[in-house]
């Protein structure tokens, strides 16, 4: 059966509204995907589409594999020459820490190897890509390229990157087409069509994509081999990456090496020995000169502290067969590693999963098509060739498939916006943190760096009316939906406020390159304290819109930090609260917008309850019944030191306004405030009061800051 093929064009990368457009591209095939069911015919199918001729590069990005590779397989049945080519390009690799370097080093390792098995071989390139890719180009004539279709940001600015610069140089062979591919979980034949809602997603009962094998790939000749070269040492290639990343602050964006739990541990004198932190705060574990390697010589982990699967495509396919046959025991050493590292792992059910092979998914090691064909085979092994209606027999099945399946809703999500450019006034971006699909966006060219924070069961559009107003005032202006909100996945973990500080500390290091301006409504403003407490070099000034978190007075120092657990009555406490915020979700809103109503309308209200119906929400939930505002505010504006405005709507339902603002002086008295005839939201309730609010204090939040600086 013939490849089947959707007629989707890459769309624009979204850059920021004021932006002047990207130059002329070249040539691009449509996306095409595996037609569900037809794998094993996919490649010896196209064969017969076009006669074999021209040379192609594959360029490998995350998905460092062999199998189930839509692209390669194409590639290989379509052309006579098929370049492999990874590069280590600072742009993209700059913000991974040591450990995903690391595992991404074993990765290409792994891909390197494979390919070499087959008489072909992976070429490395550093710098560049446009640069290595043109260098190829010019040597071989090259006549496609094969990319994965991306939906994060920096992965498919620097495609546009790469496009321009080849249509820009002069080719008397014509300039070489892009050939953009998917690898697909279910038979989606229009993106653009696809529901939102996740529960009108599962009525389709879309039929599954079986995983493409792994295509014979012909021979790489002799020029190219000797030009592939040596996989580097990782430690050469970590130098490599620094230095290439040339004038960024290493002090800067070492914070990142340093964990919340970490922070507040050493405050309060929690660290005892045996803990794995050195003096400075700093988690050891996270130091490669420092963890104690593997005892086991066929171990699929790094060393005896990392619990990330490690390793090409064969070392992740036997971890899996390991982690899906946990009831079963084993007296392998390597398995009973990795059943060890199940349980340590397991920090809620189903947990481990994602803790053990998210980097091999965020490498694309192994494909999610290939996981849940694996998981799916295995289930039906232990019964008798049949799936029961019932659930799954083996828990760690029923963990694979409900991750891997959640994991896909989301990157449909993150790649549709994308390509339907669904931003309400301003562009939809994707980030990915941990693995994790994060939305975010940026509008404004110059001024100072604004992050925008929203509250629970908010997400960035929540600021629809604060964003371009303050952009318009000479900001930049960035706005994130947090991980468990939104549009941003929600995975099985425990939510915790050091979680959400953690990745804002991330984006605005990795994202924003620069100290912000913080903005925070409810839960966000009390996230917002605690990266400005925790890390105040990160902002320049706080502002808390009708915030959470309480003032305990006299509080000079940090509670102390225990490992957050989710009670035995924390599923059935968050199912109850679920269906009543469900059912209640108009009339509690309202609640919160009592002067402007108006602006607690059907979009916002119907995009609050789209995503209460989301795969994950329902671990969200079991987090936030068991959810302790442990820090103090005081101690955390304490502890940042800064200047901080508080924004309070005095008619809040859901907070005493007016003894909340006498605890706040009383606790510190450098903190400025602004009362306004507005409810738990008056960013949203009445941003035309807001708006020139945040102008002004953002305008001489800066005016102090070079002051300061200068003094």
């Amino acid at each position: 059966m013939a490849l089947a093929c959707s007629l989707c064009p890459h769309p624009r990368i979204a850059f920021p509204l004021r932006h002047a457009p990207p130059p002329p591209r070249p040539r691009r095939l449509p996306c095409f995907y595996v037609a569900p069911l037809r794998a094993s015919a996919a490649t010896a199918s196209l064969q017969g589409d076009a006669a074999r001729g021209g040379t192609a590069i594959v360029w490998f990005k995350n998905d460092l594999r062999i199998d189930d590779h839509p692209g390669l397989a194409t590639a290989v049945a379509k052309h006579e020459m098929v370049i492999p080519l990874y590069v280590f390009d600072h742009r993209i690799l700059s913000n991974l820490s040591d450990e995903m370097l690391e595992l991404l080093h074993f990765s290409i390792k792994g891909l390197k190897e494979m390919l070499r098995d087959q008489g072909s071989d992976l070429l490395l390139g550093f710098g560049s890509t446009e640069k290595v890719i043109l260098d190829i180009a010019n040597k071989v004539k090259l006549s496609h390229i094969y990319v994965e279709e991306e939906a994060e940001y920096d992965l498919r600015k620097l495609t546009t990157i790469v496009e321009s610069s080849l249509y820009a140089s002069s080719f008397s062979w014509g300039s070489p087409e892009f050939v953009f591919w998917r690898t697909p979980f279910y038979d989606i034949k229009n993106l653009k069509e696809l529901s939102a809602s996740y529960n009108n997603f599962t009525k389709l009962k879309l039929p599954i994509s079986l995983p493409v094998p792994a295509p014979t790939i012909p021979n790489l000749n002799m020029e190219f081999k000797t030009m592939s070269g040596v996989l580097p040492s990782f430690g050469d290639a970590k130098k490599y990456l620094v230095d290439a990343s040339g004038s960024r602050d290493e002090s800067w964006i070492s914070c990142k090496e340093v964990s919340a739990k970490s922070i507040l541990k050493k405050d309060t004198n929690q660290v005892t020995r045996g803990e794995n932190y050195d003096g400075q705060g700093k988690e050891t574990s996270l130091n490669l000169n420092n963890v104690q390697r593997t005892k086991y010589a066929n171990s699929v982990f790094a060393s005896q502290e990392r619990h990330k699967v490690k390793g090409g495509t064969n070392t992740v396919l036997n971890a899996l067969a390991a982690y899906l046959r946990y009831l079963e025991g084993t007296a392998r050493d390597d398995w009973q590693e990795l059943h060890d590292k199940l349980r340590m792992t397991e920090s809620r059910k189903g947990a481990s999963f994602h803790a053990l092979f998210g980097s091999a998914l965020y490498f694309g090691t192994i494909s999610k098509r290939r996981v849940y064909f694996e998981a799916i085979k295995y289930e039906k092994e232990r019964n008798a060739g049949f799936l029961s209606p019932f659930g799954y027999s083996a828990p760690t099945v029923a963990s694979a498939v409900d991750a891997i399946c959640s994991m896909e809703w989301y990157s449909l999500l993150a790649l549709k916006s994308q390509i339907c450019d669904e931003g309400m006034y301003y562009p939809i971006r994707i980030w990915r943190w941990r693995g994790y699909f994060i939305q975010y966006t940026a509008v404004g060219n110059e001024g100072p760096a604004v992050l925008l924070v929203h509250g629970f069961g908010a997400f960035l559009e929540h600021f629809r009316g604060n964003i371009t107003d303050i952009a318009d005032g000479g900001n930049r202006v960035w706005a994130i939906t947090l991980l468990g909100f939104g549009k941003s996945e929600k995975p099985n973990v425990i939510y915790t406020e050091l979680l959400w500080a953690e990745l804002l500390r991330d984006f605005i290091v990795d994202v924003v390159r620069e100290p912000v301006h913080l903005v925070g409504n409810s839960l966000g403003g009390y996230v917002d304290a605690i990266v400005a407490g925790l890390w105040p070099s990160l902002v320049k000034s706080l502002v808390l819109i009708n915030t959470a978190g309480l003032i305990v007075p006299n509080s000079s120092s940090a509670p102390m930090v225990d490992e957050r657990k989710i009670s035995g009555l924390a599923w059935l406490q968050a199912q109850l609260l679920l269906l009543y915020l469900r059912l209640r979700a108009g009339k509690i809103i309202e609640k919160c917008y009592p002067i402007n109503a108006k602006r607690a309308d059907n979009w916002l209200i119907d995009e609050i309850l789209r995503a209460s119906f989301d795969p994950g929400v329902a671990v969200v939930m079991e987090s936030i019944v068991n959810f302790e505002l442990s820090l103090p505010l005081n101690y955390l504006l304490n502890s940042f030191g800064g200047e901080v405005l508080i924004v309070q709507g005095m008619k809040d339902p859901l907070i005493k306004s007016e003894a909340f603002l006498s605890m706040v002086r009383e606790q510190r008295s450098k903190v400025a405030v602004s009362e306004l005839d507005a409810g738990h939201c008056p960013h949203d309730e009445v941003p035309e009061k807001v708006n020139p609010i945040l102008r002004e204090w953002i305008t001489r939040a800066e005016r102090s800051t070079r002051t300061l600086e200068v003094a």
